[in-house]
């Protein structure tokens, strides 16, 4: 079984200006003369770690990792309630990445998403193919509808009903429970500083308890501290209550302008927020793409059987 490269440190790092206001932080590792790579973390908003550098040969990689708009270390935060998010879409931080790939002065990148990574790294490549060698993906997100409905819609509750009470606790009596999106959206920016964090908070906490197939407690811990959740909750809500800036289908729907780029889609087969329904048919769709289904693994990407298949992709990748 494959595990995580060892430990390293970046070579470079900065914060790119990329209009708005906004900064992005970004940092480059491994081998300065290798191959580009640009991970692309999930959420959104939910920021890298030093984890996500170590799922690539370091002698066969240039390791690009990046914070997207408003969270991990780019500014301004969206914790901070005054900071507004008209300027944070999936199509800005799709131009973000044009902009870091000019700075960096690559010509080409294999991108590597997963969950909402995947969508970002999907919308990237459909709109510059001619800038991507290869996807690995992971845990496959569009941002349909019918995605948004099993994790928020109550049907996912039917497996983790516990978790789904504390997250409808979290919602004022009074308020409706029948669109959380939009409740949730509204509540994590009320006036009320105590009604943001406990949404927030709630919000963070339902996502932390559904990613793995077994709970995490530190992670939980982690998705709660109150910086992080404010940011996240914040972002997520802000894109899906806008449905991504997509149309419905879009990123399957366009799949075909991958032609002649390969694609690696692994997938945990008991993935509750990303299931492997939509993997499979972002598949059917695109010929040259493979997929693999772990078969006793969730939707986090450092699951035993997740990491491994992650790494042996990246590993086949390399020698393209």
């Amino acid at each position: 079984m494959r595990d995580f490269y060892p430990a390293i440190e970046p070579y470079d790092s900065g914060m790119l200006d990329v209009g708005d206001g906004n900064h992005v932080y970004w940092e480059t590792s491994g081998n300065p003369d290798g191959k580009p790579v640009v991970f692309l973390h999930g959420g959104p908003g939910g920021g890298t770690t030093p984890d996500h550098r170590r799922l690539f040969d370091p002698d066969a990689y240039r390791i690009v990792l990046l914070d997207q708009r408003g969270c991990g270390r780019s500014t301004p935060h969206l914790s901070d309630p005054d900071v507004d998010l008209a300027a944070n879409t999936t199509w800005h931080l799709v131009a973000d990445l044009e902009l870091l790939r000019e700075r960096l002065g690559i010509e080409r990148w294999q991108l590597f998403g997963g969950s909402w990574g995947s969508a970002l790294a999907l919308a990237y490549a459909e709109t510059h193919p001619e800038r991507v060698t290869e996807l690995v993906l992971r845990g496959v997100f569009t941002l349909r509808r019918r995605e948004f409905d099993w994790v928020y819609g109550g049907q996912l509750a039917s497996l983790f009903p516990e978790a789904w009470e504390e997250l409808l606790a979290a919602v004022p009596e009074g308020r409706d429970t029948g669109d959380l999106l939009r409740t949730f959206a509204e509540l994590v920016d009320d006036a009320d500083p105590a009604v943001r964090e406990t949404a927030a908070a709630a919000w963070s906490r339902w996502e932390a308890k559904t990613v793995t197939l077994v709970e995490r407690p530190e992670l939980v811990a982690h998705f709660v501290e109150p910086r992080t959740a404010a940011a996240f909750a914040r972002i997520e809500l802000h894109y899906f209550t806008n449905g991504g800036w997509l149309e419905e289908g879009q990123l399957i729907r366009d799949v075909g302008k991958l032609d002649g780029i390969p694609g690696a889609i692994v997938q945990g087969r008991y993935d509750a927020v990303c299931p492997p329904v939509t993997a499979w048919q972002l598949h059917r769709a695109w010929p040259g793409s493979e997929l693999t289904v772990v078969p006793d693994a969730g939707h986090a990407f450092d699951e035993p059987g997740i990491l491994h298949h992650l790494i042996e992709a990246t590993d086949r990748f390399r020698r393209r």
